[in-house]
């Protein structure tokens, strides 16, 4: 019996997470489907990964907590790839924000990341192998005004990918940073249509991207193809940031 190779992605219960769930199960890894709070939504991807005849299962961790990610990362196993996904976002000015929701952003979109990183790096080192992807933002690229946490928490997935890369590429292990423009997720649900529709239009693409844009992205790092790439961030953005 062949095994399979092992991803883990957290936040895949929908949008980019859940694509690229998808994507990596397409290219054969079993994968574990992390999640927080919606386990509906997390086995609606496990069903239509197991649906097309992929191997797929539910994990819930919130990534922001240690031993949740220990948790995580012994029911998943030793993965040979791990996506730093899970992210959540706020809207608004800095003098606004309370400390519960400082917190719970950069626990969740940077901490999550090294947490789930070091996890990962324990297991992968061993092996010689591995990838690690991490999903970041062009507002960590260039800064978005009322969104300055979320820009800084961005911003240091960003550095942590660089120097992880330096770190773990003696040990076979490359480390890789997607960073997403404008993507059409729930994240983005709050939005007005007329601000979509100007983002759409300050794109020179002319359109905002989509969670498949993003997992294709992924897809690419992961492949045999990718092996000399290590510490490189890539945008899927349209254009908008160049």
């Amino acid at each position: 019996m062949i095994q399979l190779k092992t991803a883990i992605v957290t936040g895949a219960s929908r949008g980019i997470g859940a694509a690229t769930a998808l994507m990596l199960s397409k290219l054969g890894y079993s994968v574990a489907v992390n999640y927080r709070e919606n386990k509906a939504a997390a086995d609606e991807t496990v069903k239509r990964i197991t649906a097309a005849g992929g191997d797929a299962f539910s994990v819930r961790a919130d990534v922001s907590d240690p031993e949740g990610v220990k948790e995580l990362f012994r029911i998943a196993g030793a993965p040979d790839v791990l996506v730093n996904n899970a992210g959540i976002s706020h809207i608004g000015l800095l003098q606004d924000m309370t400390d519960g929701e400082i917190s719970r952003l950069i626990g969740t979109d940077l901490v999550g990341v090294i947490l789930c990183s070091r996890e990962a790096a324990r297991l992968m080192v061993p092996k010689k192998s591995g990838c690690i992807i991490n999903i970041a933002s062009m507002w960590g690229e260039v800064g978005a005004s009322c969104e300055a946490v979320y820009s800084a928490a961005k911003a240091g997935v960003i550095g942590f990918t660089k120097a992880l890369a330096k770190e773990l590429g003696p040990s076979g292990i490359r480390v890789n940073c997607v960073s997403p423009g404008v993507i059409k997720t729930d994240m983005n649900g709050e939005l007005t249509r007329e601000t979509l529709e100007e983002l759409a239009g300050d794109t020179p693409l002319l359109r905002l991207g989509t969670p498949e844009d993003v997992a294709a992205a992924v897809g690419f790092l992961v492949r045999e193809e990718s092996s000399f790439i290590t510490g490189q961030i890539l945008p899927v953005n349209g254009g908008i940031v160049i």
